[in-house]
């Protein structure tokens, strides 16, 4: 019973972005209905996994969710979708907004069944500009938005992408963001609306509220860039035995290092050190040194060091690592559940804490179609609706799913 319990979101989405999205609508206690197509989440196939279409990402962007798998481009798909809408509070979708409308399924279609319906579209680019209509995926928008331009910065000039689908996990929570100030307007109002969550817009804000710098005046007082987030030394520091990330940042930070390193004239010896200004105007010699200095020591023992002078630090950690976070452990970020289908499995807590309506997972990811005729007898249909949807493939069984692809993978071997 989470903070949106009452809410019902028809989930059109796949990948990542939209899905990302809606499993945090679900954590928070709304009612999913994942909307899949006869082919599946393609993400259902990406990395190891103990049975087919059930992947690790799938499975940690599915949760708290019911699957259906409709076929949309049918008469009936379309009609059961509809009908669906008719007393949710949401849709979501994460493809162009033409291809939705060529669905039959814009948001005048939508509205006219449900007025009070909020229409959420996540996509790459606001509607109204001459991108509108292209594809975008998170390597795309990184790009666009200057992501791998800032690598190069601190790179020798070689731009590379964030190693994560950064775009799609954060536009995902924009829209959760969009979606519920939609929701808070309409209990207000009593109407609904169409929102637009794009990609490109989105991490632009993001990325150049750090970087804008003295492009923000007319004329420019610079080129645009934050120094101290561009210098080639901001980075895990080196020790003898690993890396150490730390920050020392302000007066009191500076001052107590120096002192805990054995240098306690710095500060006033090295005009560099003397004040949050002079530091940032040295920003490059004064990473440098640090760097410098991490290396003349273990990690245990600038950990040690570090806690001992309050200033922030904390190890690096690689995956595993995180997994042994003796911060995570006492918190129980990660517990063991057991699956029904995929047995034994890791998953992670709601990152949020609410001291009367706690929000959890509801429901383990789910397999293709599982819930496809308890949603349907749900909303009210007959069992001679559902069986002659079966029968035309507008709705698709899980074992008619399967059915199908193994089929699919038959043609291709022959």
């Amino acid at each position: 019973m989470g903070p949106l319990d009452g809410l019902r979101v028809i989930d059109l989405t796949s990948v990542l972005m939209g899905p990302y999205a809606t499993l945090t609508l679900g954590d928070f206690g709304a009612d999913i209905i994942k909307v899949e197509s006869p082919e599946g989440d393609v993400v259902r196939q990406i990395g190891p996994s103990r049975h087919d279409d059930m992947g690790p990402i799938f499975l940690h962007a599915n949760r708290s969710k019911r699957s259906i798998i409709l076929n949309l481009k049918t008469i009936d798909g379309r009609a059961a979708l509809l009908r669906l809408c008719e007393d949710a509070d949401i849709l979501v979708y994460n493809i162009r907004a033409r291809a939705m409308a060529r669905l039959g399924l814009s948001y005048e279609d939508i509205s006219a069944v449900n007025p009070q319906i909020i229409y959420a579209g996540m996509f790459g680019y606001g509607q109204t500009g001459p991108y509108a209509d292209r594809p975008a995926y998170d390597d795309l928008i990184q790009g666009a938005s200057g992501l791998p331009y800032l690598f190069s910065c601190v790179n020798d000039g070689q731009p590379r992408y964030v190693p994560s689908a950064i775009v799609d996990r954060i536009v995902g929570l924009a829209a959760v963001n969009a979606i519920l100030a939609a929701v808070v307007e309409r209990n207000r109002s009593g109407q609904g609306q169409r929102v637009d969550i794009p990609m490109l817009e989105t991490m632009v804000n993001l990325i150049m509220g750090d970087h804008m710098g003295g492009l923000t005046y007319d004329p420019p007082l610079d080129r645009g860039g934050y120094r101290r987030q561009l210098s080639v030394d901001r980075r895990p520091y080196r020790t003898k035995d690993g890396f150490v990330c730390a920050l020392v940042y302000n007066d009191g930070h500076w001052r107590r290092f120096f002192q805990a390193i054995g240098r306690p004239e710095m500060p006033e010896a090295d005009p560099r050190y003397r004040s949050f200004a002079a530091r940032m105007a040295h920003i490059d010699e004064v990473y440098a040194e640090l760097s410098r200095i991490f290396e003349t020591r273990k990690t245990a023992e600038w950990m040690a060091l570090l806690e001992m002078a309050d200033i922030p630090a904390m190890p690096m950690h690689d995956f595993e690592g995180m997994l042994n976070d003796p911060h995570l452990t006492q918190t129980g970020f990660f517990e063991m559940i057991d699956h029904p289908t995929e047995g034994r499995i890791r998953q992670m807590a709601v990152p949020a804490y609410w001291s009367r309506t706690p929000a959890s997972p509801g429901r383990p990811a789910p397999k293709p179609g599982e819930h496809g005729t308890e949603i349907l007898c749900g909303a009210g249909f007959s069992e001679e609706e559902i069986n002659g949807m079966l029968r035309t493939g507008a709705l698709v069984a899980p074992a008619h799913a399967q059915n199908a692809k193994e089929q699919d993978r038959q043609r291709e071997r022959e």
